[in-house]
């Protein structure tokens, strides 16, 4: 007994429940790893990809809609919870489902902007019908980040900010939420506190936005917090918040900026924390009892970059728990929400 009330299966159940993982497979049966640790340990959540990452001409969930819709389907009924779904089909270059597979066009967010917002409205819904037609139900979009460094390769170069005018940020990304939700899809704001002035990429290393960031790309999380239902934080470092620790892994960032003082109380989700920006600089076992104790409520291993075990990350947080680095009672909180959303969904 961990506690009172709690044995050793059920907590790591719970802890299973703040994890949303990746896997290879376009079908799923007995033979996955992915498949008992949805069954058994209470997976919070998979998140899809059409490609490999190193690999970009092997297909890893998604392959055509037939298959998809086959895929989530059985992905579903192996949980005994609801289980998140997960995408990134923000539009324009960054949409996992392409046209090429048998998927409908989709519009970036820059060129949105120019086609105004009637367009925009008929453009989300269609993508919001067809991830609700296809079984996933939370789409990590619309990106709030605002476009403040047009040399930055990850976000304005690929067309995913709005602009850098913070209203039209939120009016876009209003719609977007809105038609997500009018079809059951959980839409998830990122990258908190803001990516848009960096220039570096965090899937590859160190990235510092102190001398470039700034207040106004809060506004998006402080303006929209009334729809808000996740968060996907930054693993940028920025001294002006936090001058130890880059978002992802900050306290002062995610618990007394976010929650405290913005009055933020949804689910706040790691970016992966298999990108260089953490791994390069911290342990597993420290970047995960870190992100934990900053406020996060779901970690996300995608594994793309490299390959984690669903157990191995359950063993770890299990271990912490049990000799008091991390305190129960955010395992609890951070259930809790999960379970709110889920019930919404």
């Amino acid at each position: 007994m961990i506690t009172k009330d709690i044995s050793e299966l059920e907590l790591k159940r719970m802890i299973g429940k703040m994890l949303i993982f990746g896997f290879d497979s376009l079908d799923i049966n007995e033979n996955n790893e992915i498949y008992h640790y949805i069954r058994d340990y209470n997976l919070g959540g998979v998140i899809l990809f059409d490609k490999l990452y190193y690999d970009k001409d092997k297909a890893k969930n998604i392959q055509n809609p037939l298959q998809l819709k086959r895929l989530t389907k059985k992905l579903q009924e192996i949980s005994k919870n609801k289980l998140l779904i997960s995408i990134d089909q923000e539009g324009g270059k960054i949409a996992r489902l392409k046209i090429e597979d048998g998927f409908n066009s989709t519009i970036s967010a820059k060129k949105l902007v120019t086609l105004g917002k009637q367009k925009a409205k008929q453009s989300y819904s269609l993508l919001s019908e067809e991830l609700q037609e296809l079984g996933i139900n939370c789409n990590f979009a619309p990106l709030v980040d605002l476009s403040l460094n047009k040399e930055s390769d990850v976000i304005y170069k690929l067309d995913r900010s709005y602009g850098d005018n913070v209203d039209e940020i939120i009016e876009y990304a209003k719609i977007f939420m809105d038609e997500l939700s009018k079809h059951k899809v959980v839409s998830c704001l990122k990258h908190f506190p803001g990516h848009g002035s960096a220039l570096g990429d965090s899937h590859e290393g160190f990235v510092d936005v102190s001398d470039t960031w700034s207040k106004a790309e809060l506004e998006p999380y402080k303006k929209l917090l009334s729809k808000i239902k996740m968060i996907m934080t930054a693993h940028v470092f920025n001294k002006n918040i936090d001058d130890k620790y880059p978002a992802t892994l900050s306290y002062k960032t995610n618990t007394l900026l976010l929650r405290e003082e913005i009055g933020y109380d949804g689910i706040v989700l790691s970016d992966e924390l298999q990108m260089k920006a953490i791994e390069l600089h911290y342990t597993k076992k420290e970047a995960i009892k870190l992100s934990i104790n900053s406020g996060v409520d779901m970690i996300m291993y995608c594994n793309q970059l490299s390959n984690d075990n669903v157990l191995d990350i359950i063993n770890i947080i299990f271990a912490f728990v049990k000799n008091g680095d991390i305190d129960i009672s955010r395992i609890k909180e951070a259930n809790k929400r999960i379970e709110k959303l889920l019930g919404e969904i």
